[in-house]
């Protein structure tokens, strides 16, 4: 799908967000600038979570509460699978709460195989293409 704004983005996140149950894992991918803390935003919102949602890229996981715990992981700064698996990084894969993963393919080897992943590519200043392979209803 195509998003034109951020706003729209977000509108995308939050549809998400409604479709999402406890436990589920989401691995956002995407350049620096492609949306994925904005996604990140409305998935949020659709999780009825009220708290602003902020990158977590100088801490490894900001938590937020909604209708469920929701666990924001930023990977960026993770230099070698060894410091994701030291983190403990599974341990919020089993929880009763929602794992959204930025950089996710930086633990590719560790994701769970129900993982819904999402790709966000920058076509220009304003307009993203989001691939998935989750149903929201789009």
């Amino acid at each position: 799908m195509i998003s034109n704004s951020e706003e729209e983005t977000k509108r995308i996140g939050e549809k998400i967000g409604k479709k999402l149950k406890k436990g589920d894992v989401i691995a956002l991918y995407g350049e620096f600038g492609a949306g994925k803390t904005v996604l990140t935003k409305g998935i949020a919102k659709g999780l009825e979570c009220n708290e602003q949602v902020k990158s977590p890229s100088f801490v490894f996981v900001h938590e937020y509460q909604g209708k469920v715990p929701i666990y924001h992981i930023d990977l960026y700064r993770a230099n070698k699978l060894e410091d994701i698996m030291t983190f403990g990084i599974q341990e919020f894969f089993s929880s009763q709460g929602i794992c959204i993963i930025e950089w996710a393919e930086r633990a590719k080897e560790l994701l769970p195989e129900n993982t819904i992943k999402i790709e966000l590519k920058t076509l220009n200043e304003n307009t993203r293409e989001i691939l998935m392979n989750f149903d929201c209803g789009l």
